[in-house]
């Protein structure tokens, strides 16, 4: 052995010797079979890793350490290509205990939601996180706060607030620019972005954007997305250059549409995206792993499911050193006992084995943003809207989609107000601004959820996270938005004037300080609530959190009223 003093240098060499079996190897996975992402093929190898790096394929080693591989498969840890931390609900090291043990060694985190809420100290927060997790989270930086100028946000990030940020070894690049009209009508704020990471990597988002205006998008240096939900659309970005991040969170279901785009010839240009995913279903279905072994049951071949889950997703991004099980590579892997149905049994990230006592000894950045609910208390009187009868435009929800529907029925004015009308199912809905910037509170009408009585609150409300409610009766959606009010931000769901279940998101409004394994029981027991008063929703609050976004068609509702998101303009009442 050739000794070298301490640094780089003697790295390098320490995998040289443990790679060509000169030295004893750190850790070693015996008798595996063993993925090849580039051939699709399935091989006989141990796997030997020296620090966080792997050092030794297609052959016999010798280790400090060894893990009994027989039984198993070793496959590249999976990317997650897309996601907003702050919607599982859970801090940051919270996620990573509970998302890691499923095999998700990267997560590529767009802060979006807190720094609606807080700005660029949502950015330091995030940073810090990712520097104390065990899995590698890394950070693109939220191009569009706000996301439009049609809501009240708690912060503004324009391009010198990003750019300090931008050389980071955390950071990627600028996360999704769904600001999609400012970039096609050629906003000089927009340019301004698009021009300081020109150099790096630009995360898309554009729900229907194409055509001749996909291709100005592109041109503007975009190159993913991970709003198509329909085949040919996606297909479309495909051929165009776009790598197309299949999506399925717990309310945005993409992936029964666009898994027959996984193909040998195409499974390079796609990866696997959760976006907003909460931890029931986490719990109950998986997180990635979901994903592929769905992918794999429909008849889609499971090397390119899981050369999709990888490599595809960390080549997009510019991610080089993993996504394979091959020498000089990252060694972050799953340990599979059933291959097709990617039951996850270990989890090796950055070549430690994932265990209680290594979440144990991280660092948990302080929490941030626990004075952010600026909102004052508010009566039934303010959240009725006020007016005439007759035709209305309502917002119509479609389960298990973001997009929402722009419906018209006729509602009946009582005493020079619009009440909720349950026999239409046109419940009232009102957005009350809380970040202490104004007292705003827009008023509509939404049909999907069906609601018999009471009502359902959250101050997770996509993008400027406002309060948002909906219900049958205003008197529980002023006594539902003043107990997220009074929690410092959270869910709520009310019955006949009193508070019948609850989780508090202290954390800017958005994430819980408990484990998730708490969070997940308050999120069942609120379900259940809902059911009772009649929701026929599977995932009612995030289908409330996503009422607000203003960026997605047709037909939204903001702390300025009802929005036409085709034409982006407020409605008038």
């Amino acid at each position: 052995m050739t000794h070298l003093a301490e640094g780089p240098t003697a790295a390098i060499a320490r995998r040289i010797e443990q790679g060509r079996g000169l030295e004893v190897a750190d850790l070693v996975i015996k008798g595996a079979r063993v993925l090849d992402v580039v051939t699709a093929t399935l091989f006989e190898s141990d796997v030997a890793i020296c620090g966080d790096t792997i050092v030794g394929t297609f052959q016999s080693y010798d280790g400090v350490e060894t893990i009994d591989g027989r039984g198993l498969t070793v496959v590249p840890g999976f990317v997650d290509t897309h996601l907003h931390i702050e919607s599982s609900l859970l801090t940051p090291l919270e996620f990573d205990r509970c998302v890691l043990p499923h095999g998700v060694t990267t997560a590529i985190w767009d802060p979006h939601e807190i720094a609606n809420v807080l700005g660029t100290a949502a950015i330091d927060y995030a940073i810090a996180a990712a520097e104390a997790a065990v899995m590698d989270i890394r950070v693109n930086l939220s191009s569009c706060v706000p996301a439009s100028p049609l809501e009240t946000s708690g912060a503004r990030l324009e391009v010198d607030d990003l750019t300090p940020f931008r050389d980071h070894p955390k950071v990627i690049g600028l996360a999704e620019f769904m600001n999609f009209p400012g970039v096609l009508n050629r906003d000089p704020g927009c340019l301004a972005k698009l021009a300081a990471f020109r150099d790096g990597h630009i995360d898309g988002h554009a729900p229907l954007v194409l055509g001749k205006d996909l291709n100005g998008y592109l041109a503007a240096g975009i190159r993913t997305d991970h709003e198509a939900n329909n085949y040919d659309e996606a297909l479309e970005k495909l051929r165009k250059g776009m790598s197309v991040l299949i999506r399925e969170s717990s309310i945005a279901k993409d992936l029964h549409a666009l898994w027959p785009l996984i193909t040998p010839q195409t499974s390079a240009f796609i990866g696997f995206c959760t976006d907003d995913r909460n931890p029931v279903e986490i719990a109950e279905e998986g997180h990635l792993d979901h994903m592929i072994r769905w992918t794999i049951a429909q008849g889609a071949e499971a090397a390119h499911v899981y050369r999709v889950a990888s490599w595809s997703g960390a080549n997009a991004f510019g991610m080089r050193d993993r996504g394979l099980v091959a020498p000089g590579k990252r060694a972050d892997l799953a340990l599979l006992s059933d291959y097709e149905g990617c039951r996850v049994e270990k989890v090796i990230a950055a070549g430690r084995l994932v265990t209680p006592d290594l979440f144990g000894a991280r660092r948990q950045p302080a929490p941030v943003g626990l004075d952010s609910m600026k909102a004052d208390p508010v009566t039934a009187a303010d959240l009725v809207l006020k007016g005439r009868g007759g035709p209305r435009q309502v917002i119509g929800v479609v389960p298990g989609k973001i997009v929402t529907e722009s419906l018209t029925l006729d509602l009946v004015e009582r005493g020079g107000v619009v009440p909720a009308d349950t026999s239409k199912d046109a419940l009232s809905v009102a957005v009350v601004a809380r970040h202490g910037v104004n007292r705003n509170i827009g008023r509509g009408f939404v049909k999907g959820f069906g609601l018999r009585g009471g009502a359902i609150a959250s101050s997770v409300g996509h993008d400027s996270h406002n309060i948002c409610v909906v219900g049958a009766d205003a008197s529980d959606m002023a006594v539902a938005v003043n107990r997220v009010i009074a929690l410092g931000g959270g869910f709520v769901v009310t019955a006949d004037g009193a508070v019948t279940a609850e989780l508090a998101l202290p954390l800017a409004g958005l994430m819980s300080l408990d484990p998730h394994e708490t969070v997940r029981l308050k999120l069942v027991a609120l379900r259940t609530a809902a059911k009772a008063l009649g929701c026929v929703l599977p995932e009612p609050f995030l289908q409330v959190a996503f009422l607000p976004l203003s960026v997605i068609p047709h037909l939204k509702i903001t702390d300025f009223g009802m929005v036409d998101v085709d034409r982006f303009e407020v409605l008038a009442v």
